[in-house]
C-alpha cells in the first residue's frame, strides 16, 4: 500500500478543468515531454516524438547529456515496456511522480517498485503521469502529453514541378480574353468610325473662294515732305518720276530691245514738245526742269532753223524746213502763248535764270542672292533719284554733291523689306531722306531663296 501521509503524502483530487482536459486529448499513443532544470533555470527542453527509451548521464549517446557524477554515464531513466513507459530511479534519486492512484513521492514507491538491474526501481507510469527526478543539482520535469501532429512535407511550386514546357491554359484562356477585349474598347475610342463623311471638293471649294475674297493688298505709300502736297508742282513732278519706276516694274519681264524702243519714244516726245516751244530760256526751263537734257541746247534747237521741221503734214527729226513757231504750221497750230500774257502790264520783260542741273548716275548693281530683274527695277529709280538730288540738293545748295550708297533687302514676295543708305560728300540730309523713300517704292520679282540683298551705288554731281 502507498502511504500518504503529509502534504506530500495526499492525494490531489482533480478539479473542474481536468474533465475538459481529458475530453480535448487527442486519442492515440503519448509521448514524453522533459524539461532539464539547472541553477533554477530551464536550460533544456524535448519531446520525445518517437516512443524509445530515454537515457540520461554524461555520455554523449545519451539523450539528455547531464554533467553530473551521482548517476552513471548512461542511465535509462525512462524504459518502454510493453508499449508503457516505467521510471527507473536509484536509491539516493529524489522527487514526486503523480499516478492514477494519486501523487506519491519516489521514497514512498520504493516499497511498491520493482527491482531491476544496477539496484533501480522502476515504477509504470500512467497515460497522465508527470512529475520530476532529481539528481544531484539538476531536476528533470516530465509528463506524457499527446503526440504532436505529424508535419507536411514542404512543396514546391507548381511551376517547378510541371517544368517550363507546361501551360496553365486557363490562366492564358483569361489574359487572352482580357486583352482582346481591351485591345477592341480602345480601338473603338480612337477610330473614325463616328466621324461625319467631308467630301474634299467641297473643303476645296471653299478655300478657293476664300482666297478669291481675300482684300487686295495695300498699296505703298511714298511718304512726301509736308510742302511737296502744298506745291501746285510738286503733283505733277512726283507723277513724272513715278511713271518711268511704274512703268519699268510692270513690263519687268521685258527684254532690253523692248526697253530701247520705250526710251527713243519718249525722247522723240521731249524733242517735238521743245519744237512747239518759244527760243525763249525760261520757258524751256520750265517745261523740262527736272529732265536729264541740257537747257542750254534746247533753247538753242528751238531758235534754230535745224533739227525740227514741218515736212508732208507729219513731224521728222533732223529734217530740214525752218523752226516751228506758236501758232504757225500745220502740225500743232495753237500750241503756246501769242501776243501778251495775262497778267502783265505790256512793259518790260522779265527773264527767269535757271539753276543748276543734276544727274544721278546709278554704279553696277551688287546683288546677294538671285534677282532676275535687278538691273532693270534700280534703272528705273535712277529718274526718282535726280529728282530727289535737284529738289532737295542743287535747290538749297547749288554746290552740293556726293555720293549715296544704298543697301535694299528684298523679301520673300519681291517686295522691298528695308532700306539703309550711307551718304558721302556735301549731300543733304533730305536728299537722303528722299532716295531711301524712292528705293522703298520699288517690286523686284521673287528672289530665289527667299530673299536677296541689293547694293546700289548713286553718284550725285551738277552739270
Amino acid at each position: 500500500m502507498i502511504q500518504r501521509t503529509g502534504q506530500t503524502g495526499t492525494s490531489q483530487h482533480p478539479g473542474r478543468t481536468t474533465p475538459l482536459l481529458h475530453a480535448s486529448v487527442v486519442p492515440g499513443p503519448r509521448v514524453l515531454r522533459i524539461g532539464v532544470v539547472q541553477a533554477g533555470q530551464v536550460s533544456e527542453e524535448r519531446i520525445v516524438k518517437q516512443r524509445s527509451h530515454v537515457s540520461v548521464g554524461s555520455s554523449e549517446n545519451n539523450t539528455f547529456v547531464l554533467s553530473t557524477s551521482a548517476i552513471p554515464a548512461t542511465f535509462r531513466l525512462f524504459e518502454l515496456i510493453d508499449h508503457d513507459y516505467h521510471l527507473n530511479f536509484l536509491e539516493h534519486m529524489t522527487g514526486r511522480v503523480a499516478l492514477p492512484t494519486g501523487t506519491c513521492e519516489l521514497s514512498l514507491l520504493k516499497a511498491q517498485a520493482e527491482r531491476g538491474s544496477r539496484g533501480a526501481y522502476r515504477i509504470r507510469l500512467g497515460e497522465d503521469s508527470r512529475g520530476k527526478v532529481v539528481i544531484g543539482d539538476i531536476t528533470l520535469l516530465f509528463q506524457l502529453v499527446p503526440s504532436p501532429p505529424v508535419q507536411p512535407m514542404a512543396q514546391l511550386p507548381v511551376a517547378v514541378l510541371r517544368g517550363a514546357g507546361a501551360i496553365d491554359w486557363n490562366t492564358t484562356i483569361i489574359a487572352a480574353a482580357s486583352f482582346l477585349f481591351h485591345f477592341l474598347l480602345l480601338g473603338s475610342i480612337y477610330s473614325d468610325w463616328v466621324d461625319p463623311v467631308v467630301d474634299d471638293e467641297i473643303s476645296v471649294a471653299g478655300a478657293i473662294d476664300s482666297l478669291k475674297a481675300m482684300p487686295p493688298p495695300p498699296p505703298v505709300e511714298d511718304h512726301e515732305r509736308p510742302e511737296e502736297a502744298a506745291s501746285p508742282r510738286a503733283t505733277p513732278n512726283r507723277q513724272t518720276a513715278q511713271q518711268p519706276s511704274q512703268q519699268k516694274a510692270a513690263t519687268g519681264r521685258s527684254s532690253e530691245k523692248q526697253t530701247a524702243a520705250l526710251r527713243n519714244e519718249l525722247e522723240k516726245i521731249e524733242f517735238l514738245t521743245v519744237g512747239t516751244l518759244r527760243g525763249e530760256g525760261a520757258a524751256t526751263s520750265d517745261v523740262l526742269k527736272n529732265s536729264e537734257l541740257h537747257t542750254n541746247a534746247l533753247d538753242q534747237a528751238a531758235a534754230s532753223g535745224a533739227g525740227v521741221g514741218v515736212g508732208t503734214g507729219e513731224l521728222k527729226i533732223g529734217s530740214a524746213g525752218g523752226a516751228i513757231r506758236p501758232g504757225v504750221g500745220s502740225g500743232l497750230p495753237d500750241v503756246g502763248p501769242k501776243g501778251r500774257t495775262d497778267g502783265t502790264d505790256g512793259t518790260g520783260s522779265v527773264a527767269k535764270v535757271a539753276g543748276p542741273q543734276g544727274r544721278a548716275s546709278i554704279g553696277s548693281e551688287t546683288t546677294v542672292g538671285v534677282v532676275s530683274n535687278a538691273s532693270q527695277v534700280v534703272a528705273g529709280m535712277r529718274p526718282g533719284f535726280r529728282s530727289c538730288y535737284q529738289r532737295y540738293g542743287l535747290a538749297e545748295n547749288p554746290d552740293a554733291a556726293g555720293s549715296i550708297r544704298l543697301t535694299i533687302r528684298v523679301g520673300a514676295g519681291g517686295e522691298v523689306a528695308g532700306v539703309s543708305a550711307s551718304a558721302s560728300g556735301s549731300l543733304p540730309a533730305a536728299v537722303v531722306s528722299c532716295v531711301q523713300t524712292r528705293a522703298r517704292a520699288g517690286q523686284f520679282n521673287v528672289p530665289e531663296g527667299g530673299s536677296a540683298v541689293v547694293v546700289v551705288p548713286v553718284t550725285f554731281v551738277k552739270q
